[in-house]
């Protein structure tokens, strides 16, 4: 049995935004989706008498927003099977459990009650932080999240630790029909021979060729010519190199190391700053070590 893209929802219209781009994703992968709302009405409003007719506010609200979901899913692609649930927990608790059993986790940038001035929400942060499935965090503008650059990117570290973020972008290459963008970042320490410019075009030159070695690594098991493939070797701070790749991608896709056995927030700077900048929606695969 294939698991499903999970959805977190919300009502907002971030999270609209993840239901539109999860059904889409649903239908290329033939998955089912699966539409989670979690609040912990029962410790606010306590729980409901047996004998009583009255439902929580929160609850109701809840299944109404699921079901407002999931006709707009029904609506986009008749196709997609898709089931939801109202679950009596916090956000984060709720959707990290719902990850044991997806094949990734999709959120909006922005829930319903954070703070217009965030970057991410803190619920799409932590759950990227900590899941043990791929999450997506559905940001950017309408031409990234709709597909309209035919580009997937995957920001390539050391390859025996993206192997399982490498696999992710092919995967979503070959369903979408586009490229693969595989990008290496690589610097060099110029200020080591600032005096001699030689040498520092030397050192260049070796830095970039071990970056192409990386991406050579990376790609040379996983691709086998299902999808075309560019790799590019890119002088600069990783960061800043994947941000700019974003503008013209559809998914960008990295990958995030977690220690066996360390169950706390493992995200690292780069991933961090894509979650919060980029221009198209972004997959953050758990490597685990």
């Amino acid at each position: 049995m294939e698991l499903p893209l999970v959805v977190g929802v919300d009502g907002s219209d971030s999270s609209l935004q993840a239901v539109d781009w999860a059904v889409d994703g649903a239908a290329r992968h033939g998955l089912p989706l699966r539409l989670v709302y979690a609040s912990l009405w029962e410790r606010y409003e306590g729980r409901r008498p047996s004998f009583g007719t009255d439902r929580p506010a929160e609850e109701v609200m809840g299944e109404h927003i699921v079901a407002s979901a999931a006709e707009r899913a029904r609506l986009r692609d008749p196709e997609v099977k898709v089931s939801g649930e109202v679950l009596p927990d916090d956000a984060v608790s709720a959707l990290l459990r719902e990850g044991h059993d997806a094949s990734a986790l999709v959120t909006g940038s922005r829930g319903r009650s954070e703070l217009g001035g965030l970057l991410l929400g803190s619920v799409g942060l932590t759950v990227a932080a900590r899941a043990t499935c791929p999450v997506v965090v559905v940001r950017g503008s309408e031409r990234n999240r709709q597909g309209a650059f035919g580009r997937v990117v995957v920001g390539v570290g050391e390859a025996a630790e993206d192997v399982g973020a490498v696999r992710f972008a092919l995967r979503e290459a070959e369903a979408r029909g586009c490229v693969l963008e595989a990008v290496r970042a690589w610097r060099s320490p110029a200020h080591d021979h600032a005096d001699h410019p030689l040498l520092a075009d030397d050192d260049g030159r070796t830095y970039e060729e071990r970056a192409s070695a990386i991406l050579d690594e990376a790609l040379r098991d996983l691709v086998r010519g299902r999808v075309e493939v560019e790799a590019r070797a890119a002088e600069g701070p990783a960061h800043k190199v994947l941000l700019s790749a974003s503008a013209g991608a559809d998914l960008l896709v990295v990958g995030a190391l977690r220690p066996h056995g360390h169950f706390g927030l493992q995200l690292g700077r780069v991933a961090h700053a894509l979650l919060h900048h980029s221009e198209c929606p972004v997959a953050v695969v758990p490597e685990r070590t």
